[in-house]
């Protein structure tokens, strides 16, 4: 006998089997399964009948793939239609066990969910850092020392390095919960050459808690490098940046500050979301609100990375997408962003 007819006779053969095994008309769930397993899973009989298909010769094997995959169509069907009427069957069952009065009024539907502030704040920034045309970048929120200090050019006796600003992991190691978002910077700039446009959203994590601080809080760092920027440019990219969040309105400032991984450094304000610049308690009557820091990459950082500063300039900014997020909607608490109130999440939108 040919390899083609034993194999024709093997399907005849399982056939017959799987008619007597679905024979049983009260099959559930479970049985079901079962027999797909039987005939259908990776050691069932029909699954095995493919293994003889190496055996038939090179002009028995179209037909013969072609009267196997009708087998298994065929019973794939036969249990799927198996299937449905067991759990129809099982619904019936249910239904006859229990007393259901479908005179019953329907509880009125409850309000619909909504996206958490931080979420929604987070859409609006990457949506405007998109038009820019800034890439979003992800990084990790364990990281060595290098990335988060080392490379950023924070020297060994730096203040932020003290255990009551940053957690360690470990005794005093040098793997840490990253502090800002800007250990992203360089893990991108490692592996990526210039030009680059960079925006990198994520979560932060500093030992501190109060209405305006939490120990995990949520940032955004973006940087620029290519050939020829310039300060002119960082303001243009926050100024173009903050009125696409709060409106075309309002007016943004730079003040001279320090950060290690930048010079000049500065920090960037917004006119006052809630006076317009006339003085309010938000502001402590000031005009204005602080939001983050910025300035252009110090030459060091470049260097830890393997950029030539003589070639390349660029700048980087961040700032805490919670603290937006406050301004945004007018919150008065920071902590009410982790609290999960479900009565104060509610009353958010589901979209930007």
């Amino acid at each position: 006998m040919s390899k083609l007819n034993e194999c024709v006779q093997r399907i005849e053969e399982i056939k017959v089997a799987f008619h007597e095994d679905t024979a049983n008309a009260s099959l559930n769930s479970r049985a079901v399964e079962e027999l797909k397993v039987k005939y259908l899973g990776r050691k069932g009989l029909v699954t095995a009948l493919m293994e003889t298909l190496k055996e038939v010769s090179k002009e028995d094997k179209p037909a013969a793939g072609k009267i196997i995959n009708e087998l298994r169509k065929g019973i794939e069907e036969k249990l799927e239609t198996l299937r449905a009427a067991a759990e129809e069957g099982a619904l019936d069952e249910s239904l006859a066990a229990q007393r259901l009065d479908v005179t019953l009024p329907v509880a009125a539907m409850q309000s619909k969910g909504s996206l958490h502030p931080v979420t929604l704040m987070r859409r609006i920034i990457l949506d405007a850092f998109r038009s820019l045309g800034f890439t979003v970048y992800d990084g990790p929120e364990i990281d060595l020392d290098f990335y988060n200090f080392g490379a950023l050019n924070f020297k060994d006796d730096h203040p932020a390095r003290d255990m009551q600003d940053t957690f360690f992991i470990g005794d005093r190691s040098k793997t840490i919960l990253r502090t800002h978002t800007s250990n992203i910077q360089i893990h991108a700039m490692m592996h990526e050459r210039p030009p680059l446009r960079v925006v990198a959203p994520g979560r932060t994590y500093r030992c501190d808690s109060d209405i305006t601080h939490t120990p995990m809080f949520h940032q955004v760092e973006g940087f620029i490098v290519d050939e020829n920027i310039d300060m002119g440019d960082m303001k243009g990219v926050i100024d173009q940046l903050l009125k696409a969040v709060f409106g075309q309105d309002l007016s943004t400032r730079l003040r001279p500050s320090f950060f290690p991984f930048v010079e000049p450094g500065a920090e960037f304000d917004l006119q006052c979301v809630s006076c317009r610049g006339k003085g309010c308690r938000i502001c402590k009557n000031t005009g204005w609100l602080e939001l983050g820091g910025l300035g252009m990459i110090h030459p060091n950082v470049f260097e830890a990375v393997g950029y030539d500063s003589e070639i390349y300039t660029g700048f980087a900014f961040g700032f805490g997408l919670d603290r937006i997020a406050m301004l945004r909607y007018g919150l008065s608490d920071l902590r009410q962003l982790f609290e999960g109130n479900q009565q104060f999440l509610g009353q958010f939108p589901t979209h930007p």
